[in-house]
């Protein structure tokens, strides 16, 4: 953190994007030296692994019998499907798993600072309180990437070592190159990033007005259970479209088509936009009012 208050003066002194950046290099360095966040970084990118070991083990028989729907037959088409895995892996942590190392992030981020004194040194250096926000917000969002990109590259590299490159294959029975198939991972993955961005961007405004990390963490947790439970319910069915994990359970497996459906995709990226502007909204119009 001494670095980054250290590089908060020169922000004003030189140019504003080599200001930008410093501040940027320092807020990665404090984010990277807390030991929780490589152990969920280090925990995630083993899941896809652990899956295809544990698939290589179970009867083939055994599991289409029980595959039933959901994650359970996407695990099932990924026993000699190199290109499910991956896929499959990432579904499977949307839920859950993903959005709770965004949301750590968005706590540490302004909430875990304020709980160890050292926010109150952001908002009294000569760093305007939108630069301060912006800083945050980047690194929240690198951390989210990480945290895609680890599971996407583990489990393509798994998928190949265990099913070969010749194992490509869309749902609808299309064989796929390794190149094809890494192009429509990657667009998962950026659409996977943009909906932990929209998750951290709302622990960004929750860690705006506490000073308890674990507060904001079990807020987003709660929140995420709560709209999953909605979106089960006919009766607020008006309420589902607005609903930031829709789509969770089914936007992923419009990669596995062919031809590729973007509806979805499109729906649930503009969906998470709209909170990411939102949440950015509410954390800067807090930092704006805030003194330590």
């Amino acid at each position: 953190m001494t670095h980054a208050l250290a590089a908060a003066p020169a922000a004003r002194t030189g140019k504003d994007s080599v200001g930008l950046l410093r501040l940027y290099r320092a807020e990665l360095r404090w984010i990277f030296r807390r030991p929780r966040t490589l152990a969920v970084l280090g925990l995630l990118a083993l899941i896809p692994i652990v899956i295809g070991v544990a698939l290589t083990l179970v009867d083939p028989a055994e599991a289409n019998g029980g595959g039933g729907g959901g994650d359970g037959a996407l695990l099932a088409s990924a026993m000699n499907n190199g290109f499910i895995l991956p896929v499959a892996a990432l579904t499977m942590t949307l839920a859950l798993l993903l959005p709770l190392a965004s949301a750590m992030a968005g706590a540490d981020a302004i909430a875990g600072e304020a709980a160890h004194g050292t926010l109150r040194g952001w908002l009294i250096a000569p760093v305007g309180r939108g630069r301060l926000l912006a800083i945050k917000a980047f690194g929240v969002a690198t951390v989210s990437v990480i945290a895609v990109l680890a599971m996407t590259f583990t489990g393509f590299v798994t998928g190949l070592i265990i099913s070969g490159t010749d194992s490509m294959f869309t749902l609808t029975g299309s064989t796929l190159s390794v190149w094809d198939a890494l192009g429509r991972l990657l667009i998962l993955a950026l659409w996977i990033t943009l909906q932990l961005w929209a998750v951290g961007a709302v622990a960004l405004a929750i860690s705006s007005f506490t000073e308890h990390p674990m507060l904001v963490v079990a807020s987003v947790l709660a929140g995420t259970i709560v709209f999953t439970i909605l979106g089960f319910l006919d009766a607020v069915s008006w309420l589902h479209p607005f609903l930031l994990n829709k789509d969770w359970a089914q936007a992923p497996a419009s990669v596995l088509m062919d031809p590729l459906d973007t509806t979805l995709l499109g729906e649930g990226a503009l969906r998470a936009a709209c909170y990411v502007v939102i949440g950015l909204s509410i954390a800067y119009s807090r930092l704006t009012t805030r003194d330590g």
